[in-house]
């Protein structure tokens, strides 16, 4: 159930984004807050969240996550003001990262390795694509008929449920022996810093009144952050991001590529919500109803991908994957510039859904192979966080040039569109030139 809604509130937001921004008089530029918050929040400190668990175990973690979770959920919403909702969507997020690996854990922990694990694992994948897919539908339903502020509200009294379930059904566990390191949390608040720096910097320059100071100050210290991060790794006993993990050229340029992607993506999904609802005037509900089309083919390809692997090769798949996210950008920017309804969005839906299911399956297969014991955790988590990561920073940096007032003179989505086609471009030539080792490159014909 956790999982479920954690996989809801990635996207669940998008619908409510037009009611919210008229609640508090905010427009579309500064909306991406509400999203990228959650998802910085979240994939900066997802590793930290891991790491907490194997230290003061992993039912205490899981607890204090979820709590974090619900608390931070019901006060955005009640929160009477803008900012006080985007603080709300951060503390969102860092529940989500200190619960979700602690659930992961207890799910993997619940089972015994084998059939029984498999399945456990197989559930825990389709609930999380439900609710990716749900977020939309059950945003347009809440925001309808309820208002927008349930959309954060209704999720509480499940939360409650979760955190009995926990103290009944999942056993406490132990935390780690003393002498172990501390967490790294210096490099877990560096990790975190650096990108919601950047998009301070990129939201603020597109706000008319913004002091001349903010924009290059922020961008300054999101470099700074990162510069940090490098030093503060490279010094700590047991860093979040071994030096090491920079050896493997593999595994960097699918983190690059998976970041180019994602941002690419959680565009699309904003454009998709403005353009129904801003352009065509679509209801929250109708809008909702109309995301449907990325549904049933995204489960399509989440089953057909890994399939596809062994016949393919992850390269292909991955390279496949950009190519039909990169034609469903082209695809928005053509329905805005002949001012298509809805329908001409069709496509680009089904465009999406195939590049999520053939371009993230086959990163997330090349970002983990060849690893051992000592460095899967690692593997996981920075693929994990960069998918995250580079869908906060891109929607900052694509919607933010779309909408940027210095634009007005021209159609914010194709130019937002194209600009996530252009970070594409990058991706697949990084992706092109990504050494695949041979059991990524025909994972069931090794199996086989």
């Amino acid at each position: 159930m956790l999982q479920f809604f954690i996989a809801v509130d990635v996207t669940v937001v998008n619908i409510a984004l037009p009611s919210i921004g008229a609640a508090f008089g905010v427009g579309g530029h500064s909306l991406t807050w509400v999203v990228v918050g959650y998802t910085v929040a979240g994939g900066g400190l997802l590793m930290l969240g891991g790491r907490l668990g194997d230290l003061f175990g992993r039912r205490r973690v899981l607890l204090l996550g979820t709590g974090l979770f619900g608390a931070a959920s019901l006060l955005a919403g009640l929160a009477p003001s803008f900012s006080l909702l985007v603080v709300a969507r951060l503390l969102q997020g860092a529940g989500e990262a200190v619960a979700l690996p602690a659930a992961m854990a207890a799910v993997v922990l619940m089972f015994p390795e084998g059939p029984r694990r498999s399945r456990a694992l197989g559930v825990w994948a389709a609930v999380a694509s439900c609710g990716l897919v749900l977020g939309f539908v059950l945003s347009g339903v809440i925001t309808a008929h309820l208002g927008w502020r349930w959309v954060f509200l209704a999720p509480v009294p499940f939360i409650v449920v979760v955190l009995l379930a926990v103290v009944l059904l999942v056993e406490d566990d132990r935390a780690a022996a003393g002498g172990t390191p501390p967490p790294d949390l210096p490099g877990a608040l560096l990790l975190t810093a650096c990108p919601l720096l950047f998009t301070f910097g990129v939201v603020g320059a597109g706000e008319p009144g913004t002091p001349a100071w903010v924009v290059p100050g922020a961008l300054a210290g999101a470099v700074a952050a990162g510069f940090g991060f490098v030093r503060v790794e490279a010094r700590s006993r047991d860093p979040l991001l071994p030096p090491r993990f920079f050896a493997d050229r593999t595994r960097v340029a699918a983190n690059l590529a998976t970041m180019l992607l994602s941002g690419a993506l959680s565009t699309s999904f904003l454009l998709f919500t403005f353009y129904l609802q801003d352009r065509l005037g679509v209801g929250p509900l109708g809008a909702g109803l109309a995301m449907l089309p990325l549904a049933v083919p995204l489960i399509v390809f989440s089953v057909l991908v890994p399939r596809l692997l062994g016949r393919w090769g992850a390269r292909a798949c991955v390279l496949a994957g950009i190519g039909f996210t990169a034609a469903a950008m082209a695809a928005i920017a053509l329905a805005s510039v002949l001012r298509a309804g809805g329908a001409a969005l069709v496509p680009a839906m089904l465009l999406i859904a195939a590049g999520m299911g053939f371009g993230l399956v086959g990163l997330q297969y090349v970002a983990v192979s060849g690893v051992t014991g000592d460095d899967a955790g690692i593997a996981s988590g920075v693929q994990r966080a960069a998918d995250q990561l580079g869908g906060a920073t891109g929607v900052a940096v694509f919607v933010g040039i779309g909408f940027a007032p210095g634009l007005h003179s021209f159609d914010p989505f194709p130019v937002a569109a194209l600009s996530a086609a252009a970070g594409l471009v990058i991706g697949a030539v990084v992706a092109w030139r990504m050494p695949v080792p041979a059991d990524a490159a025909a994972p069931q014909e090794r199996a086989g």
